[in-house]
């Protein structure tokens, strides 16, 4: 079931490893980030319906690297100083990564 623009919200909650865990909210629901993960890749395993499927690791990274950017550049109003440490990366880093998605390039 696909999260409308209105019912969606990002929760960041602790947990008692002290670990950050986001979570998706709808309605009364709470679903992690990482049930949310899983739940996708098993839909997509199974609609593989046998076929083979290689390089998945990186097909995942790309899927959810790419909007968690652009997610962090939104809110930090594209401000990369600021959206390389909420990564945990370097700036360099950051640009790489935006020049390789192309993030922030003119058409």
């Amino acid at each position: 079931m696909a999260i409308g623009p209105v019912e969606r919200k990002i929760d960041s909650q602790q947990t008692q490893g002290h670990r950050e865990q986001l979570s998706a909210l709808q309605a009364n629901r709470a679903e992690t980030l990482r049930e949310c993960v899983q739940d996708a890749l098993a839909r997509y395993l199974t609609n593989l319906d046998g076929h083979e499927v290689g390089d998945l690791h990186r097909m995942v990274m790309g899927e959810v690297e790419l909007p968690l950017i652009e997610a962090l550049l939104d809110y930090t109003r594209h401000n990369q100083t600021w959206t390389a440490r909420l990564l945990g990366m370097s700036r360099s880093t950051l640009r790489k990564k935006m020049l390789c998605y192309g993030i922030g390039q003119d058409p």
